[in-house]
């Protein structure tokens, strides 16, 4: 939790105020069995209603005053630790948010979702807590042992044998539910993936009639949850009667030792109930460490997870070339020379030995099996990964060179799941472009082919889209995440299967208003259809993660026989050689 007590810093104050308050309710605590103690040898022992009055007065101001501390430190001890969680939240995020895709594979999302949601509240929970109680709990223990041997020191070494053997316990208890609370929250990160799989997946799960499978994984999965919390619930559920058996066999031994000093006359009978009163604040004050521990113990263990991800460095670093500054008249647009790439730590290969050419202006397209390696190869061109071998430029410079945002911001992408956010029709075309006239946006609509089905639309541009857009077809979805792109005008269009869910009237209509447009833009068509990609300048072929061909549709019916098969198998024998 160290290192994540850095975003305190912004709070010091709160975090001095609310354990300072919360001392002097200790303080005032600790006066009150004085007080009672006067009030039985003093005001009752003499039937002095005049000091029992005056007594319990000054009962009553310390507990209006002790509850005013209290109130300060809960307020400022919760605005801290609100600050605190609000701070590693954001940051955790803004780390997150700059890992590349290889680094979001490698930890899963519903990992980070469960370490950015129910690790952080553990933690801000855990400094809430300490705030309040890791001074006030100790103080309290020792106050209360000092002022028995202010009493008398005979009892007072009850008290100090008792409390050694008080924390023995709490902290043994402790000690064995630690790796126990890591283990829950691990297999609280299943929980959120299961979920999230089925509820993404459910229409496949219910086409396959996989819902009884599906809630028995679910099931089994909760119970190992339910399991261990009920383990660690019962270890951590012998700390209180263990200790009340401690701190009442000492109240006992109190008892029965002052009862004797009362008879020798060493001790008052209000001594005698001091003593008890301070036992039994020893108790509280440790059931609250008790639970202060419990608490730092589950923080302590969603630190660790958290610290996970802050030391879980992004692989790919940012370069410091303007997109802007660079020109591509004299040269390709884009190169790949010799580009290798292997997921993570496999060895197997996903791409190997890609060498292509793209000028400004022309058209690429990427055609192959499923698999065969055409969404990561377009993937590394706005370096959502880096390739492990060989060199990729754009502009004659390598893309590793560039900024991010330069990078990204000429480049328009359109993935092969077409995502929408909830907002209106207008909100989504400006994720291309932030300050994006009606006119921009109306014209890449034109381009993509939505301008119909959207002006058909009660609200038009003002229509509201649902999360995931889950309230337009599968087309109209890829039509309006294509016009998205199309709004910045970018000088790279990756159309990533992007029009698979297309009637191929509309899918050619789309690619002869992208041959049409009136600025040069390379565009890199991947596809599955050997119609979508048959006009393109350049055809790669990929098979296995490897070029199989490349070349125009005419060269490469000629020269490939991988994409012989393709066309083959999709058009007519005259449509092929028509086209050719």
């Amino acid at each position: 939790m160290r290192r994540q007590l850095q975003y305190l810093r912004e709070y010091k104050k709160e975090s001095m105020i609310a354990p300072l308050f919360k001392m002097l309710e200790a303080c005032f605590e600790l006066i009150v069995p004085l007080i009672m103690a006067n009030i039985i040898d003093i005001g009752i022992g003499s039937q002095d209603k005049g000091y029992i009055m005056r007594m319990g007065g000054v009962l009553v101001l310390l507990g209006v005053v002790g509850l005013a501390c209290s109130l300060t430190a809960q307020y400022f001890a919760a605005k801290a630790a609100m600050g605190f969680g609000t701070a590693l939240r954001n940051s955790l995020y803004a780390h997150i948010s700059r890992f590349s895709y290889q680094e979001l594979d490698k930890v899963g999302m519903p990992t980070l979702i469960t370490r950015m949601t129910s690790d952080v509240n553990q933690v801000q929970t855990g400094v809430n807590i300490v705030l309040r109680l890791f001074l006030r709990s100790p103080f309290i223990v020792a106050g209360a042992v000092i002022m028995a041997f202010t009493i008398q020191a005979k009892i007072g070494i009850i008290f100090l044998l008792s409390v050694p053997a008080i924390g023995a316990v709490v902290f043994g208890i402790i000690h064995v539910t630690i790796p126990l609370y890591k283990k829950a929250q691990g297999t609280l990160d299943q929980i959120a993936r299961i979920t999230r799989e089925n509820l993404i997946g459910v229409r496949v799960i219910r086409a396959f009639r996989g819902q009884e499978k599906e809630i028995k994984a679910f099931q089994k999965t909760n119970e190992n949850l339910y399991e261990t919390q009920v383990h660690v619930g019962a270890i951590s559920s012998l700390m209180n009667p263990l200790t009340y058996i401690l701190v009442n066999l000492a109240i006992i031994l109190v008892i029965y030792v002052g009862g004797l000093e009362v008879e020798k006359g060493s001790l008052t009978t209000g001594d005698v109930y001091a003593l008890v009163n301070y036992m039994t604040q020893i108790l509280l004050a440790l059931i609250a460490m008790a639970n202060l521990i419990t608490s730092v113990t589950k923080a302590t263990a969603s630190s660790i997870r958290l610290d996970e991800v802050f030391n879980l460095e992004p692989g790919m670093k940012e370069g410091s070339h303007d997109f802007s500054e660079m020109s591509a008249e004299d040269g390709p647009k884009i190169e790949f020379d010799h580009v290798s790439f292997a997921y993570g730590n496999s060895e197997e290969e996903a791409l190997s030995e890609i060498t292509f050419e793209a000028r400004a202006g022309q058209t690429i397209g990427i055609i192959g099996g499923t698999g065969a390696g055409k969404s990561t190869l377009v993937n590394l061109i706005p370096r959502f990964y880096d390739a492990t071998k060989g060199s990729i430029k754009i502009n004659g410079c390598e893309v590793k060179e560039y900024t991010y945002s330069s990078l990204r911001e000429m480049i328009g992408v359109v993935p092969q799941k077409a995502v929408l956010f909830r907002g209106t029709i207008r909100e989504n075309m400006r994720w291309g472009k932030k300050d994006a006239t009606d006119e921009e946006i109306m014209e890449a609509l034109r381009i993509a082919q939505a301008e119909e089905f959207v002006m058909a639309k009660p609200g038009q541009l003002d229509e509201m889209i649902s999360a995931g857009g889950k309230n337009l077809s599968g087309g109209q979805r890829q039509r309006l995440t294509i016009a998205r792109a199309l709004v910045a005008k970018p000088e790279i269009l990756i159309l990533d299967d992007s029009a698979s869910a297309l009637d191929y009237a509309t899918d050619a209509a789309l690619r002869k208003a992208l041959r049409d447009l009136p600025f040069a833009m390379t565009v890199l068509i991947v596809s599955q259809r050997a119609a979508s990609i048959m006009h393109a300048d350049q055809i790669i072929v990929l098979e296995d993660g490897g070029m199989a061909g490349i070349g125009t549709h005419e060269q490469l019916l000629d020269t490939c026989e991988t994409y012989q098969e393709i066309c083959m198998s999709q058009l007519s024998k005259e449509e092929v050689r028509m086209h050719a």
